[in-house]
């Protein structure tokens, strides 16, 4: 969800508006994911590298999550959706921590479909995490080095119980990934639409989701047709 911060020096307004105009960006796509019977959406609210950015804006992003958290959890909720918070946790305030945990544990048994926010997140730190996790099983005797193949590591990752993306989508025109899903989206489909995020609208994820429906996704693979000797 690129382009808060640029959206709002187009307009001569302070970075911060630009992310607080971002979050009604989040709920009109969420609201529109579930319109579109979109089983799981994955939003990059949050990344590692964010700390770098001067302090105030980092509070403002933090602040905007527990906002966001507090005030949207109730219809998230009533509408049979599952929250579930990747990335690490070890650098965030007690607080946060708490909320996070506690909008996971309320909504755990729904099954409408699945919100997951990627907050605190990096690729290659979801990965190193990983890989701890596998090491410490193999420690303790759960798992053989040689056992250890894709799938099985898969199921030490953040997002272990989620299925891979089948599209990844840019906004701002910067044409990079950002350290996002690394593992994950080895084979997705991509877009990176000019728009800066705070003016993502439903149309425009329509526009996305319907060039994706034109794609052949071959994961390596040869199409039928070539393949036939």
């Amino acid at each position: 969800m690129d382009g808060n911060g640029r959206w709002a020096g187009r307009r001569g307004l302070p970075r911060t508006l630009g992310h607080r105009q971002g979050i009604e960006a989040v709920r009109r796509t969420v609201r529109h994911a579930g319109a579109r019977g979109i089983a799981v959406l994955t939003l990059f609210a949050f990344s590692r590298e964010n700390w770098n950015r001067p302090q105030a804006e980092v509070n403002e992003l933090m602040s905007l999550l527990r906002r966001y958290i507090s005030a949207d959890l109730d219809e998230l909720d009533e509408n049979n959706v599952r929250i579930t918070v990747i990335g690490g946790r070890a650098d965030l305030s007690e607080e946060l921590t708490r909320l996070i945990d506690d909008a996971e544990a309320r909504t755990r048994q729904n099954d409408g479909r699945d919100l997951v926010l990627a907050f605190n997140y990096g690729g290659r730190d979801e990965i190193v995490r990983a890989v701890q996790r596998a090491a410490a099983a193999a420690a303790r005797g759960e798992i053989a080095p040689d056992e250890l193949d894709e799938e099985t590591f898969s199921r030490y990752l953040d997002t272990a119980a989620l299925p891979d993306p089948d599209l990844v989508i840019r906004t701002s025109g910067e044409l990079r990934i950002s350290n996002f899903l690394l593992w994950q989206s080895a084979y997705a489909e991509y877009a990176f639409p000019k728009t800066l995020w705070p003016d993502f609208s439903e149309a425009m994820f329509d526009e996305a989701l319907a060039d994706y429906a034109t794609r052949q996704r071959r994961f390596g693979a040869v199409p039928v047709s070539l393949a036939k000797p």
